[in-house]
């Protein structure tokens, strides 16, 4: 994972099936803001590349 131009750069294994690859996406962004996954929304992206990716606050 990397910061380029303000934009969080992941990479993952997960097959883009059934929204695996998604979800691997939302586990890993949680890790790393050591917040649990239930605070994370994928808001925009489900079928690209590009995802938008809402953070509970509390």
């Amino acid at each position: 994972m990397r910061i380029v131009d303000g934009a969080v750069l992941v990479r993952v294994t997960a097959a883009p099936a059934d929204g695996a690859a998604n979800e691997a996406v939302l586990k890993l962004l949680a890790a790393a803001l050591g917040r649990p996954r239930r605070d994370l929304t994928l808001l925009r992206g489900a079928s690209a590349r590009v995802k938008l990716v809402g953070i509970a606050l509390d």
